[in-house]
Parts: structure tokens; C-alpha cells; sequence
């Protein structure tokens, strides 16, 4: 089995488990009825054709691919004792392309288009006068004409569900009147692990928090999650972490990173009061906490803007398009004077941005300047005679310290030439002598005596070899 088949069987059983749990909590609150049934059903015979028609003829595999599993729970009234009446109908559906996953198992799986997820509506809805909630989870994803699907279908409410990449699940409906409690049945994902997938999220973003600011309003639309979940987990990080402030903007929530709050001081005197109003310096922290926040405004507003002018640039890209295309010259012109206005729209808006960026940084640089001053406030820092009068007494202690360690090396020496006596000189040689000698006296060999000094024969008087005198050559003289 391949990991798309195994990512797809995964996502069936784990949507499946939790939806069904969330249809019996609904039972008499969201979904209408007394009386309840609860069937099962499956594509495994479809399954197993799509496998013989491949020649797949492999048992195990059978139950290590997707089945198209769905449950459906039925609701009815008792009007006579003998006799109820169906008040509804809520299904949990998953939806593969089985024929893709058999036929080219290490292929990616194609997405859920339209022509699917209507013949898969159709085949398990089987009273069309009976009221239908029906959410269907696409594990490889749907093609966005599926996703603005309007059925024709009567008494169908229809819910979306697929995993997304960035972890989690989107659910979605193209009925925009259906109400937020019914998506919330086929929601696999809890409120709180929403709240814990956006501080996940935030906390790999922190780098944002240098610079500006996170938008309440922009995670949602990233991570698809609602809004009251994202401004749940700004405010569960603004509580761990003094340095994280909270604001409101124009309905959206902002976070951006400010400095931590200072203690309260204990009550100043008089004298220390006086001195404060004369000294005529503000507070940093307070100054740096206002800034960081109007340069999160400034950071959120730029950003929706950039956004703006990405949806201007593919509207200029699309009305040039359409003019290349255009056959007539009356078209044409009016297509250019479009153009030409979206391309004036942009420059100025390009130009908001960039006072917008320029208004930022000197936000940022006004705010590094604080938090150095605060720092160098912090840090306490000694002055130039206390420095020099340190230094001075620190070349005053080494110069002891070297004078008192050559006193020391002295008398040392001195104590070892004392202490050692010539006796023990002579026991330490003795110490070092070979042990298979040492301590045994030197005997004379058997039947030989050693001479004394007065029977040593005396040394011979033996003359040197005097050289012998030149003669005289006769043939010379």
C-alpha cells in the first residue's frame, strides 16, 4: 500500500469516528426525532470489480485501500403506536476516487469534481421528501467547482469536508444560509485543537512579531479557521508571555510584541519625587509598548493593501489578456482605458505602500533606540573613576600575590636542601638500586683469592721507545 492510500484510509477512519460521535450528541438538539436508526454502508463490492477489472487479485489489499464508508442516521416521530414518521436524515460520507487509487496506486489521487460529488449525492439520498444533511469528506480535496456546487436536489443541505496540507480540516457548505451548529457536526477537529493548530502557527510566524504585528483576521483565512478560535489562542499567548500585548483595530485583533510591564515601584519620597520631575525623563517602556502597537496597525493596514494590489494586478493581467483576445477595435479601446486606469490604481496604491513601509521602519528605529537607552538603564553600568580605582587595586592584588608566591617558592627550596641529610641521600640511592643485587655483599669466586694492596706486584718500569737519530746520507754531502 502506498502512503496516498494510506493518508486517504486514515483520514476515512478518523472523520468517520468523530463525526459519529458528534451525530449522537446531536440527537434530539440539532437533528429532529425521538426514535433513532443507525445503517452503515460501503463500496467495497465496487472496490473489489474496480480490483478485478485491473487484475488485482490480492486479498490484502482489499482492506488496506479506502472503502467509501458512510453512516446514516435516521430520525422519526411516533404518531400512532403502531405507526412513525421520518423526520430527518444526517449522513457522514467519505468520497475517493477508487478507480484512481486502483488503477495507479503511486500516482497522487485527483481531486472531487462537481460530476462526482453529484452522482455521490444522488446515490445515497433515496427520499427526496424527507429533510437530508449530508457531509461529505473528500480526503484528496475538491475542485472548486465542487466547492461552489449548488444542488438541485430538494431537502438537501450539503457539507464539505477536507484535510488540509497545514494540518487540520476546512469545512465549508455553498448554502449560506445553513446554520454554524450543523458544520460544526461534521467538524473533526475540537475547538481546542483549533485554538492549539493557531499558536502552533503564530509561534513559527513570532518573526512577524519583530516587525509588526498577526492579524486575527488574516490566520483565519490562512489556516481557515474561525475567528473567535484565533482570537482565543492570541489571547492564551498574550497571557503566557509579558513581552505579547493585545488591540483592537477596526473589528480585527491584533497581536504585537511590546516590552514587559514594569513592577510597581514602592512609594518614592519627596526628595526622589522632586528629583524625577527635574530629571525630565520619560518611560521607556511605556513609550516602547505604543509604538510597537501603532506599528502594528501600520504592519496590518500594509498588508491588506499588498493584498489589494495582488487582486489589481490579476484583474490588469486578466483585462490584458481579454485585449490580446478581442477582435473588435471598439472593444479594444474600451479594454485600454480599463487597463490604464487599474495601472494608475496600482502605482498610487503602490505608492500608500511604500510610505505606509517608509512610516514603519521609522516606528522600528525610534523603537531600537528605546530599548538600547533601556538596556544601558538596565545594565548599570560602572563610571570612569570607579573603573580606574578597581583597575588600580587590581594590579595592586596581583602585585601581592606574585610578590607573596616567590616568598613561598623560596622557603620551599630552602627546607628541601635542609631537610635532606647525606644518610638518606645514600638510603634513596639504595632505594633505586636493583633489587637482585641490592642488600647482598660481593663474595669472591670459589678457589680464588682476591690480593691484597701489599701483594699486588708493582707495575713495570717499561722506558719509552726514544727515536731513532737521522744519519747523515753520503751521496747528499
Amino acid at each position: 500500500m502506498n502512503d496516498n492510500a494510506r493518508d486517504m484510509l486514515k483520514a476515512e477512519y478518523a472523520y468517520l469516528a468523530i463525526v459519529e460521535s458528534r451525530l449522537e450528541s446531536a440527537k434530539g438538539k440539532q437533528l429532529n426525532g425521538s426514535i433513532w436508526k443507525t445503517t452503515r454502508h460501503d463500496d467495497s463490492d465496487r472496490l473489489r470489480a474496480i480490483m478485478a477489472n485491473h487484475r488485482v487479485y490480492d486479498r490484502k489489499k482489499v482492506g488496506e485501500l479506502p472503502h467509501n464508508r458512510r453512516i446514516a442516521v435516521h430520525g422519526f416521530e411516533r404518531t400512532w403506536w403502531f405507526r412513525k414518521k421520518s423526520t430527518g436524515v444526517a449522513i457522514a460520507s467519505v468520497l475517493n476516487p477508487l478507480e484512481d487509487i486502483v488503477a495507479s496506486p503511486e500516482g497522487t489521487p485527483p481531486p472531487m469534481d462537481m460530476t462526482d460529488l453529484v452522482e455521490h449525492v444522488r446515490h445515497i439520498v433515496t427520499d427526496d421528501d424527507t429533510p437530508h444533511i449530508i457531509g461529505i469528506c473528500a480526503p484528496s480535496g475538491f475542485t472548486e467547482d465542487a466547492r461552489n456546487c449548488k444542488l438541485d436536489i430538494p431537502n438537501v443541505s450539503l457539507v464539505l469536508v477536507e484535510p488540509q496540507k497545514q494540518g487540520g480540516w476546512r469545512v465549508f457548505t455553498p448554502d449560506e444560509t445553513l446554520p454554524e451548529h450543523i458544520l460544526g457536526i461534521f467538524d473533526p477537529e475540537a475547538a481546542d485543537q483549533k485554538v492549539e493548530r493557531v499558536k502552533e502557527r503564530i509561534q513559527a510566524d513570532s518573526a512577524a512579531l519583530l516587525t509588526g504585528g498577526i492579524s486575527a483576521e488574516n490566520m483565519s483565512e490562512k489556516l481557515n479557521v474561525p475567528e473567535k478560535e484565533v482570537a482565543a489562542a492570541i489571547a492564551q499567548l498574550a497571557a503566557d508571555d509579558p513581552e505579547l500585548y493585545v488591540t483592537q483595530k477596526d473589528g480585527d485583533v491584533l497581536l504585537y510584541r511590546g516590552v514587559a510591564a514594569k513592577p510597581e515601584k514602592s512609594p518614592m519620597s519627596v526628595v526622589d519625587r522632586i528629583r524625577q520631575l527635574f530629571a525630565k525623563e520619560g518611560d521607556e517602556t511605556e513609550k516602547i509598548n505604543v509604538l510597537a502597537e501603532r506599528r502594528a496597525q501600520l504592519s496590518s493596514r500594509r498588508d491588506r493593501l499588498y493584498d489589494d494590489i495582488g487582486k489589481m494586478e490579476n484583474r490588469e493581467a486578466d483585462i490584458l489578456k481579454q485585449g490580446k483576445e478581442a477582435t473588435s477595435s471598439v472593444v479594444k479601446r474600451r479594454l485600454a482605458a480599463q487597463l490604464a486606469q487599474v495601472r494608475k490604481d496600482i502605482a498610487r496604491q503602490n505608492t500608500t505602500a511604500s510610505m505606509l513601509n517608509q512610516q514603519i521602519n521609522i516606528i522600528s528605529t525610534d523603537i531600537h533606540n528605546l530599548t538600547l537607552i533601556m538596556q544601558g538603564n538596565v545594565a548599570q553600568l560602572p563610571d570612569t573613576d570607579e573603573l580606574t580605582e578597581n583597575a588600580v587595586k587590581a594590579e595592586e592584588m596581583l602585585e601581592t600575590l606574585k610578590a607573596d608566591a616567590d616568598m613561598v617558592s623560596s622557603l620551599e627550596t630552602g627546607l628541601a636542601d635542609i631537610g635532606t641529610s647525606d644518610e638518606e641521600m645514600a638510603i634513596l640511592q639504595e632505594f633505586d638500586a636493583d633489587p637482585a643485587t641490592a642488600g647482598e655483599p660481593e663474595t669472591p669466586a670459589a678457589g680464588r683469592t682476591t690480593p691484597t694492596a701489599a701483594q699486588e706486584s708493582p707495575p713495570l718500569d717499561i722506558p719509552e721507545e726514544q727515536p731513532e737519530p737521522r744519519r747523515a746520507d753520503p751521496e747528499a754531502s
